[in-house]
């Protein structure tokens, strides 16, 4: 990860622009949550693409997932 990325101005007045009181940020369904939340989302979204080799919604995954699926109930089968 790069350290050189900034948050800018701009982002920060996006973000605040419905701040009225400490909670806004610290609440239950402060902004603090939900940029925690959507940070994980994001990282761990872009952890499984790398494990699994194509991103959510690729096409080609179908024909890999299908693959996959063929492969794996001919194994459980048990010798033919």
């Amino acid at each position: 990860m790069t350290t050189d990325t900034t948050i800018t101005p701009e982002l920060l007045d996006q973000l605040l622009a419905n701040y009225e009181k400490p909670e806004d940020l610290t609440g239950a369904e402060g902004l603090f949550k939900q940029l925690k939340k959507a940070l994980i989302e994001r990282a761990l979204g872009a952890e499984l693409s790398d494990h699994l080799g194509y991103e959510k919604g690729d096409p080609s995954s179908q024909t890999t997932a299908a693959r996959m699926s063929l492969f794996t109930s001919r194994r459980s089968r048990g010798p033919a």
